[in-house]
């Protein structure tokens, strides 16, 4: 009972930080169940498992305050979900430690980009779709795809930023956007796994109510958060995930 409740109150706390930031969570859960024992491969998957329940609650709130651009959300993906199943088998063939270390240092560039501001850019950015550059939405949706299959990682920490920097899409309508592609993206990286017999199903059924409740919280406080300090928070966010990487 006390280790159910433990996944709970983990579910809880990670979910609030996915909800805030648009991501899914996986860099913390991944690396929490392995350290409990749980298998690299069995713990990616039941992340995926995890990230695909909690980023569909988080979405639907993103969407009640019309957060979510559905252009830019399903074309990603379009990209994204082949990609996450590639990733998927992958995972099982290529170099760990290579991939983290590439990894780690893409995420320490994407904290720098972030909390650069661009030439004319307002702390406070307005929706203006005339200035978002579709032609790149592709090429993130398929990398962040590949993230997510293969380290089990929500391809938000991907996402968010290069909406924001890439595609130049105001940072709080990245968050909600990526949010909403996130579930197709999981939800396809999920079920490759899961057919690979690497789901934890008790795991994900006791961490998932907590990412859920997380989540709703975290996306209802991005209204209440100024854009600057969304990006601080989330810039500091990648490099964490970036030296958990390395370590």
């Amino acid at each position: 009972m006390m280790e159910y409740l433990l996944n709970f109150l983990l579910g809880l706390g990670i979910g609030l930080i996915a909800g805030l930031f648009g991501i899914g969570g996986g860099f913390l859960i991944v690396p929490t169940l392995t350290f409990t024992g749980v298998p690299m491969n069995i713990a990616i998957g039941t992340s995926l498992a995890c990230i695909t329940i909690s980023s569909l609650s988080s979405a639907a709130m993103h969407m009640r305050e019309r957060r979510v651009l559905y252009r830019v959300a399903l074309l990603t993906a379009a990209f994204s979900i082949p990609m996450a199943v590639l990733g998927s088998y992958a995972s099982t063939m290529v170099d760990e430690k290579i991939l983290r270390i590439l990894f780690a240092v893409l995420l320490l560039y994407l904290a720098y980009s972030f909390t650069k501001s661009r030439k004319g850019e307002t702390i406070e950015e307005d929706l203006q779709e005339e200035t978002i550059r579709y032609s790149r939405v592709p090429f993130i949706g398929a990398f962040s795809g590949v993230a997510s299959g293969l380290l089990g990682v929500s391809g938000g920490i991907i996402n968010v930023p290069f909406f924001h920097n890439l595609a130049r899409i105001p940072l709080k309508y990245a968050v909600g956007t990526s949010s909403f592609a996130l579930f197709f993206t999981s939800l396809a990286a999920a079920y490759t796994h899961y057919t690979l017999g690497q789901v934890d199903i008790i795991i994900t059924l006791t961490v998932t109510p907590g990412l859920i409740i997380g989540s709703l919280v975290g996306a209802y406080l991005v209204s209440e958060v100024p854009s600057e300090k969304l990006k601080i928070g989330f810039a500091g966010l990648l490099v964490i995930i970036a030296l958990k990487m390395l370590l």
